[in-house]
C-alpha cells in the first residue's frame, strides 16, 4: 500500500488536542486495511518525525435514518501516533 493512501486525514477535537499538547500524540483517520508498521512509515514520510509508538481501534458506524429508510454510517480505523521527545507536526499548530 503507497504510504500516501494510508492517511485519510486528521482528528482534532477537544480531547486530541489534549493529547497533542501533553504527551506529544497525534490522532488521524486511516485506511482500515493499513495496519501499524505502514501507520507508522507513511507518518514518518509525510511529516519527516520520528514516531515511538502506534495505537489503533476501529471506531464502529453509527445508525442513521433519513425518514423511513434505515442505515448507518460506515466504520473507520483510528491510529494515535506518539512522536519522540522534541518532534512536532507542525500541521496541527494553527488549528
Amino acid at each position: 500500500m503507497d504510504p500516501y493512501e494510508v492517511l485519510r486525514r486528521p482528528i482534532l477535537t477537544e480531547k486530541n488536542t489534549f493529547l497533542m499538547e501533553r504527551n506529544n500524540q497525534y490522532t488521524f483517520e486511516v485506511d482500515m486495511r493499513a495496519n501499524k508498521v505502514q501507520i507508522r512509515e507513511a507518518v514518518e514520510l509525510a511529516f519527516g518525525v520520528q514516531v515511538v509508538d502506534v495505537r489503533t481501534c476501529i471506531v464502529p458506524g453509527k445508525p442513521r435514518r433519513r425518514g423511513r429508510v434505515l442505515g448507518g454510517s460506515k466504520p473507520w480505523k483510528k491510529a494515535v501516533v506518539t512522536l519522540a521527545p522534541g518532534e512536532r507536526i507542525d500541521i496541527f499548530q494553527g488549528a
